[in-house]
């Protein structure tokens, strides 16, 4: 027998172990959003109790009916299971099954009750109704001609989403995303695919090059194709930008290139890789600058224009100060400070004269070494002076906090330069710039490349800048590190208070960052049924196990007793995402604990998560229709099974969701150190274990204990502690601000 028919032979003999079962599926257990791997139970036709199916399916929802291919699998600890190895969906027979499968949340607009109504009046013939006479529901008692106009689009959206599901699915990738591949593409979807798989890369959020890649590859794509390695070289800077870097130097760009295009049978070369940056650059696809050593730095143009802007943007403004009238402005202070009895340190006397002659000032400091005082102060005497006063910060409760400070309104930047998400750009800049004459920004090391270009190209030229941030922070999460590299430069007037007050000696928290930023170990007390101190060390062993059943404990035990709300008052703070005290893991047990399922709270399950009335929750990209930013957070007040929708209340509105859109957040009972930039907690969890090693940095600890307003709890083991304080500049990032700006007057 030949080897063709051996490999025919071994086929027919597989297939003949293969059985047909047919049921309606009854609920998710288990979904992946990474590949699509689903756990489900089954209701067979006649069975008394239900089948537990496995394997990759496209999108199956409660209530279906299947026609499923499989095999049957003996699992050691739940049992006999039927392995998928393929499927298709039949229209449900019975009235049970249609009902269900209405329900089930597949078509927006018909819910469980309105399903329950429509199968009533029309029985088994409800799906045909529905398919070739849709406006007989008008039949059915509350059905508006309305509502029939949503459930006949969100039927004929379902059914060609349905065909995008198919199409990826057949092509061996995960079709978590097929709703969102639909409502950006339209009819035109399975076309735009099939042409260019790496447009979903650049379009749609969430899915990535290498998702993209797996649908190239089954299409046939060669992995050699000059389309493979541009589409690899952008990847590899989009990913660099995500870690915060303006560019790479070619030797590294084409290093990670190599690594990310590899494969078994494929080995990208430098040779390869390297002409290809070159026509990139040719057809303006990147930008590529020469050090004065000749290493090549490669840019995404926009990245490259918009440093070389700010840089001059800034320079400018430097070039062209105000003429200070010094005397003036010490009689006022000496005036202010006697009026209200109080006494600015030598440090926020300066703070206050350089701001009332400098274009642009940057006002830094630790915690309790006086910066709200002295911003204060100087909105007291730009008011005296005359100017008009905006008052901005990144985020939403930075603003809230800053306003508070100041007895201003303040705005977040995006609502301050008037952003339009119609043109995906802000309506104040140069050509529209602020009316105000004078701007504070706090919370201004989260300021990254673009947003600190945006704001200062909005400034009226004869306007001033006081940016008041914190320099031993964490850098922005976008790309750049514009605080740092603007007070590194020396070309912009910097104010830094090191001195701690009095007041402010009593925190244990204070004393502690402080000990962090100059390197030492910090001074925190153990922990204790009676705290006698804000800031303390939970041993919590040196596994993450202990650590995640000690902050259960502090959760549900000792801080409820010191009058805090674990809902409202207390934030966990992890290094990282992964790992048992990684946010993932910590947010499924939280959620139990804090949020836990009861039949009053409506939830849904989403790529195997969980999202439940009465849930905590982030955002996790900018939205700009919505105006909502990566790093808000709110609590969910309403899921809408009928319109498919969620509701969250952030601090300043509500925000709805449709299902689609649920991947844009997540679980917040805990959140990583980077996401909590810009936000202060009345309590801080903060576990510290060497799992996180390589996450663990001075700036992060150091940014984490200092989120806590009222208490800081540290939980894990010495070592991690350790690592975390003796790391410095872990990783520097790629950036030419600070080189720009050294160079005043740089024109490229």
């Amino acid at each position: 027998m030949t080897t063709a028919s051996n490999q025919t032979h071994q086929q027919i003999n597989a297939a003949s172990k293969h059985e047909s079962i047919t049921g309606v599926v009854e609920r998710l257990t288990y979904y992946s959003e990474e590949s699509g791997y689903t756990v489900a139970r089954l209701q067979r036709p006649g069975a008394k109790e239900l089948t537990t199916i496995t394997g990759n399916f496209a999108n199956i929802q409660a209530g279906q009916t299947l026609q499923l291919v499989g095999f049957w699998r003996e699992h050691p600890q739940y049992g006999p299971q039927f392995q998928v190895v393929n499927y298709k969906e039949t229209k449900p027979a019975t009235l049970t099954g249609i009902e269900k499968y209405l329900g089930s949340g597949l078509i927006k607009g018909v819910g469980p009750v309105t399903a329950k109504r429509i199968v009533a009046h029309f029985g088994l013939e409800t799906l045909e109704i529905i398919e070739n006479q849709i406006e007989r529901l008008s039949e059915v008692n509350g059905i508006a001609s309305k509502r029939i106009n949503m459930i006949k689009s969100a039927w004929e959206t379902q059914k060609a989403i349905k065909e995008v599901m198919v199409f990826l699915q057949s092509h061996g990738v995960s079709t978590t995303y097929a709703v969102k591949i639909y409502k950006q593409y339209g009819e035109q979807a399975i076309a735009i695919v099939t042409n260019n798989p790496y447009q979903l890369a650049a379009d749609i959020y969430g899915i990535g090059f290498i998702t993209a890649d797996k649908i190239a590859r089954n299409l046939g794509v060669p992995p050699d194709s000059e389309f493979r390695y541009r589409a690899g070289i952008t990847h590899v800077l989009s990913e660099a930008a995500e870690d915060g870097h303006c560019y790479l130097p070619q030797p590294e760009l084409i290093h990670q290139a190599i690594e990310l295009l590899m494969s078994e049978s494929h080995q990208p070369t430098e040779q390869a890789l390297a002409p290809i940056i070159q026509k990139m650059t040719l057809a303006s696809e990147l930008v590529r600058e020469s050090t004065a050593d000749k290493t090549l730095l490669c840019y995404k143009p926009t990245f490259f224009y918009t440093e070389q802007n700010l840089a001059q943007l800034i320079s400018d403004r430097i070039l062209a100060p105000i003429n200070p009238d010094i005397p003036r402005v010490r009689s006022w202070i000496a005036r202010f400070t006697q009026s209200r009895k109080i006494e600015l340190s030598p440090q926020q006397q300066e703070a206050v004269e350089v701001a009332a002659y400098s274009k642009i000032m940057i006002l830094t400091g630790g915690p309790g070494c006086g910066k709200t005082f002295a911003t204060r102060t100087i909105v007291e005497l730009w008011k005296a002076m005359g100017k008009s006063i905006a008052l901005a910060a990144p985020t939403g409760r930075a603003a809230q906090r800053l306003s508070e400070m100041t007895g201003l309104e303040a705005k977040t930047i995006h609502r301050l330069l008037e952003f339009d998400p119609r043109t995906m750009s802000f309506r104040r800049d140069e050509k529209n710039p602020l009316p105000q004459k004078a701007l504070i920004v706090d919370e201004a090391s989260m300021l990254d490349l673009f947003l600190a270009y945006s704001l200062i190209k909005a400034l009226p030229e004869s306007g001033q800048l006081l940016l008041v941030g914190d320099i031993d922070q964490l850098p922005s999460v976008g790309p750049g590190n514009v605080l740092a590299d603007s007070i590194n430069s020396g070309k912009v007037n910097v104010v830094r208070l090191t001195q701690v007050f009095r007041q402010a000696q009593t925190s244990a928290i204070i004393t502690a960052a402080h000990q962090i930023n100059r390197g030492q170990y910090p001074s925190i007390e153990p922990i204790s049924d009676t705290p006698q101190t804000d800031c303390l060390w939970h041993g919590g062993g040196h596994q993450p196990e202990h650590g995640v059943q000690a902050i259960c404990e502090l959760i549900g035990g000792l801080i409820p007793t010191l009058g805090f709300n674990p809902i409202t008052d207390v934030q966990v703070l992890s290094p990282m995402s992964r790992g048992l005290v990684g946010t993932r893991n910590l947010n499924q047990v939280l959620q139990q604990l804090i949020n836990p399922p009861s039949p009053e709270k409506v939830e849904i399950t989403r790529g195997g998560s969980t999202l439940r009335m009465g849930d905590k929750v982030i955002q996790q990209t900018n939205d700009y229709n919505r105006e909502v930013f990566n790093g808000d957070v709110g609590f969910i007040t309403n899921i809408d099974t009928e319109e498919q929708e969620v509701s969250v209340q952030y601090s300043d509105r509500d925000v709805t969701y449709d299902y689609a859109d649920l991947n844009e957040i997540a679980l917040a009972w805990s959140v990583t150190i980077h996401k909590s930039q810009g936000s202060e907690y009345p309590v801080v969890i903060l576990p510290m274990y060497t799992q996180h090693y390589m996450m663990l940095s001075r700036n992060l600890f150091y940014t984490g204990l200092t989120r806590a307003k009222k208490l800081a709890i540290v939980i894990g083991s010495q070592k991690a502690i350790g690592m975390a304080v003796r790391s410095v500049n872990k990783q520097q990032r790629y950036t030419q601000l600070r080189s720009r700006l050294i160079q005043t007057g740089f024109v490229h």
